[in-house]
């Protein structure tokens, strides 16, 4: 099985040296290329076209913000791992819409990062458990007001259903039609609907959503509680 190659885009020197000795320790992981400005990552993505960019936020030239949104709308192949110091809910609602696939706290990469590289690659969300639990928190707290949406997955139609999956995996509405056949402005109508049945209107609410409902496959950190 070819290896998972690994782009570290970070701006501080000692904190790329710590991550190449976590990840090259793994046998499956590869790095092939690391970036210290957000304007770098996104010419390395292009360049070395890696399977996974783990990026961090606070970046001179282009943050990551930016870069992962240039990354994921050319290249809708790779995934952005979000790796950051900074867990606010803003901060991973604003990655999670810019298409990032994964958000892990650096306070945890120790213990986290293998695994989310290994569950991105896989095609599967990842988040933090501090991040995790917010977004448990968060949709508890829709029950208590009566938004439950335990039900609600049963109104959407079968194709409906697959784009929400789509959605929830980071994918821009480009790579969605080409997987689903179908063109782009169809893809726009059933997010359209996918948005209206299950009364969520932004892309980080419809991945909140997924997780919360286990749509796509989540690790045990992300199972709903």
């Amino acid at each position: 099985m070819a290896n998972i190659k690994i782009l570290l885009a970070d701006d501080h020197t000692v904190v790329r040296q710590g991550l190449c000795a976590l990840l090259l320790a793994e046998h499956d992981i590869e790095i092939v290329a690391e970036a210290e400005t957000g304007r770098q990552a996104v010419q390395m993505a292009n360049r070395y076209l890696p399977n996974i960019i783990i990026m961090d936020v606070a970046m001179p030239l282009l943050n990551g913000l930016e870069a992962t949104r240039q990354i994921t709308s050319k290249l809708p192949g790779a995934k952005v791992l979000v790796l950051s110091s900074y867990g606010d809910e803003d901060s991973v609602q604003k990655l999670t819409e810019a298409g990032a696939a994964g958000y892990v706290i650096k306070q945890t990469a120790a213990n986290d990062l293998v695994t989310a590289i290994r569950e991105v690659h896989k095609g599967n969300a990842f988040y933090s458990a501090a991040i995790s639990q917010r977004l448990r928190d968060q949709l508890h707290a829709r029950f208590r007001n009566g938004k439950s949406v335990r039900n609600s997955l049963t109104l959407l139609t079968p194709r409906e259903a697959e784009v929400l999956v789509l959605i929830a995996k980071g994918q821009p509405n480009k790579q969605m039609a080409s997987e689903l056949g179908i063109s782009i402005k169809t893809i726009e109508k059933h997010r359209q609907q996918v948005m209206n049945k299950l009364n969520i209107h932004d892309i980080a609410g419809l991945t909140r959503y997924a997780i919360s409902k286990g749509i796509i496959e989540q690790t045990p950190d992300l199972a709903v509680a």
